[in-house]
């Protein structure tokens, strides 16, 4: 507990689930609820300063659970959303001022908008209200992504990219300014470690943790042992920066918070 405490926590990647809010089955799946309380019980022990909460591809265009969320959680939160592209610029406003700083594109689930719009959605947030795109991608698919992703003003991929297979194309894109999600580290089939250390080589500042609570459909849940691994993998300096100073300068927060 006492090392959890140690480090301050912007938590970049998490989902709160609430069936009091509209929930669309995704690929034959629905949560199980994962409420604010439930979050702020199991993060307890942490020094959490803030996190983004992210929609889910369960959770498609509704935006009422992620107001009422950000709302609850307080200022130190930011909302990352799913939006179509026909969205009203005085709705991405609105969105902005509640403090909404990203939209998501999930191309491995799908509940998003469809990928042809992400390069004209991109500059669209990105010069109407400064938001930037996450991607839950296979690094696999990167390659081929590639001259696309390079163009757009900020972007951030999920989940250290999944696959071993497409690792060396994301580290090519975080050369050029991606920015990648220390996330899910059940998720991947790769030893995360090694991944972490070729990560910070490439780009000290591209780094961002995240618990990935409740972590949906992973083979292995978050565990505190997922903490301890970024601590061990790249030292108590550099661990600084990847639990917090990294994002909250990514989501333009007051360091001084």
């Amino acid at each position: 507990m006492d090392q959890l405490r140690r480090f301050k926590v912007f938590d970049s990647h998490f989902h709160i689930i609430d069936d009091q809010f509209p929930l669309t089955e995704n690929q034959g799946f629905l949560p199980d609820n994962f409420t604010i309380n439930e979050y702020l019980e199991r993060t307890k022990n942490y020094h959490l300063a803030g996190g983004a909460v992210v929609s889910g591809s369960f959770q498609g265009f509704d935006q009422t659970y992620l107001l009422a969320t950000l709302e609850l959680l307080g200022p130190e939160f930011v909302g990352v959303t799913q939006l179509p592209a026909s969205v009203a610029d005085d709705e991405l406003i609105s969105l902005h001022e509640a403090g909404v700083r990203a939209v998501r594109f999930n191309l491995k689930r799908g509940g998003s908008e469809d990928v042809v719009h992400l390069e004209t959605f991109a500059k669209r947030v990105y010069d109407l209200v400064g938001w930037h795109v996450e991607l839950y991608v296979d690094s696999t698919d990167l390659a081929e992504l590639a001259p696309l992703l390079t163009r757009l003003p900020r972007v951030s991929i999920d989940h250290l990219g999944l696959s071993k297979a497409g690792f060396t194309d994301l580290l090519a894109l975080v050369e050029q300014g991606i920015y990648v999600k220390a996330t899910g580290f059940g998720r991947v089939d790769f030893a995360v470690a090694d991944a972490l250390q070729w990560l910070v080589q490439v780009n000290p500042d591209a780094l961002l943790f995240g618990t990935d609570l409740p972590s949906t459909r992973a083979p292995r849940p978050y565990s505190a042992d997922d903490f301890q691994l970024v601590v061990d993998a790249l030292g108590e300096d550099m661990a600084r920066k990847v639990f917090y100073e990294n994002a909250a300068l990514f989501y333009r927060f007051n360091m001084g918070q």
